[in-house]
Parts: C-alpha cells; structure tokens; sequence
C-alpha cells in the first residue's frame, strides 16, 4: 500500500508544482512507482513542468466519472522509468469531482503507486479540500518572504483539521537575501509551526528546464537537484541532514 502526500502552500507562487515535480522525479530515480496528481483544475501546469504535456490524454476526472480505468488515464514519462502522471481536467466537468469520488481514486492509485503526489491548488478553497482530503501527510512549501510564511501558517491551521502529519519545506532560499532580511530557516519554521523536511536553494536552472520540460534531477546534482534528493530520501524514512545554503 503506497503512501499519498498532499503538496500545497498559501499562496501562488511559492514553485509548488515545480518542488512536486522534483520530489517526484527524485523518489522515482530512486525506484519507487511515483504518481503525481495534478487537482487544479483549470490551470493545470504539472504536465508541462515533468514534460508530459502532450501524451497526457485524460484526467482525474475521466477516471472518477468511470470513462476510463486509472491504468490508462495515467502517462509515464519517456525518460524516468517509474515516473507518471494524472492531469487535473481543463475545466470543471459537468459532473462536479466530489471529495468522496477524490478519496476512492487516491484509495486506488496507493494499491498501484509507492508514493501519490498530490499537486494542490494555491489557496485553501474547494480544490484545497478536493486535494487534502485523501492525503496521508502533507509538505508545505514557502518562502521566507513574509507574506509567504503567513499564508502558510493559514494553510497550516486548515491542515490541522484533518490530523495528518504536516511538514514544511522552505524554496528559494537565497542566502545574501536572507542576511539582508535578518532571516533565518529558523525563523520559517517558528512562524509556520512545523518540522522541516528541506530547504531548497535559489536555481536559475530550475528555471531554465523546467521551461524546456525537462527534469532537473536527469542534468544536475547540486543546487535544487540535491535538495530534491534529499527530501525524497527523508519521505522514504532515510536519515538525511539538511543541506547548508
């Protein structure tokens, strides 16, 4: 029985989608079957950052409505064996996606997959508890600006409800910034009220891939590359230490 994560922040713009995809691909490179799901419904972009967005045919919603079985809605990347994907529909279908229909094809995708990423929609509205509501655990992704750590703890408060182990990752770091703002990853985890699981550091070539849909593990190993490496490591049960920025 695999394990479903929920990966979600308070705001837009934290590189959500871009820290699922690389946690995924890191997980993935180190064996395990990985799903990622993408639940924004709308303004979906997970298939375009794994590279995925032309062979990803079908949705979560074409699964729950029974049009087609999860095992032919998903897509498997061509490079990194182990690695799919299930897109969010382009737009809200017709019948509306209710959380018990989310819950039963998470249920199925743990009897498929090692680990169920969850991609969740910025915000904590609908397509939060459409995204939450099957998880196992949840990662928080910020940044240490502090409109981003506030939005967090909001998240963090809604978390709370559904008694799942919470866990904060903090992106972007930059340490000249950080210096200059009299910040600390110390300082994220006492505003967020959570326990670290990674620190990733600013990467223009996370950037620069992700744009060309390519992953960042498969061509670098420094950088937001380690730092994904390291938290797959970390969710897999391994004693990693935190990589200094």
């Amino acid at each position: 029985m695999g394990i479903s994560v929920v990966i979600t922040s308070g705001k837009g713009g934290t590189g959500k989608t871009t820290v699922t995809c690389g946690i995924a691909s890191a997980l993935a490179e180190l064996g395990k079957r990985v799903l990622c799901v993408d639940v924004d419904i709308g303004l979906r972009n997970l298939d375009v950052t794994l590279g995925l967005a032309d062979r990803a045919l079908m949705d979560f919603s074409d699964v729950i409505a029974g049009r087609c079985p999860l095992e032919a809605a998903v897509c498997e990347h061509p490079t990194l064996k182990g690695l799919y994907l299930l897109n969010a529909p382009v737009t809200l279908p017709a019948a509306r996606v209710t959380e018990q229909g989310m819950q039963e094809l998470i249920g199925s995708a743990r009897l498929w997959f090692d680990y169920v990423l969850i991609d969740c929609p910025a915000g904590i509205g609908s397509g939060f508890r459409l995204a939450v509501c099957a998880a196992d655990q949840a990662i928080v992704v910020t940044t240490t600006e502090p409109t981003s750590l506030r939005d967090a703890q909001m998240t963090v408060a809604q978390l709370r409800g559904y008694e799942i182990p919470i866990h904060l990752t903090v992106n972007r770091v930059n340490k000249r910034l950080m210096r200059r703002l009299r910040t600390s990853i110390d300082d994220a985890m006492d505003t967020a009220g959570l326990p670290l699981i990674g620190v990733i550091p600013e990467d223009d070539r996370v950037t620069e891939l992700c744009a060309r849909g390519e992953l960042v593990i498969l061509h670098s190993r420094s950088g937001a590359a380690r730092a994904y490496r390291n938290i797959a490591s970390r969710l897999t049960g391994r004693r990693t230490p935190l990589m200094r920025i």
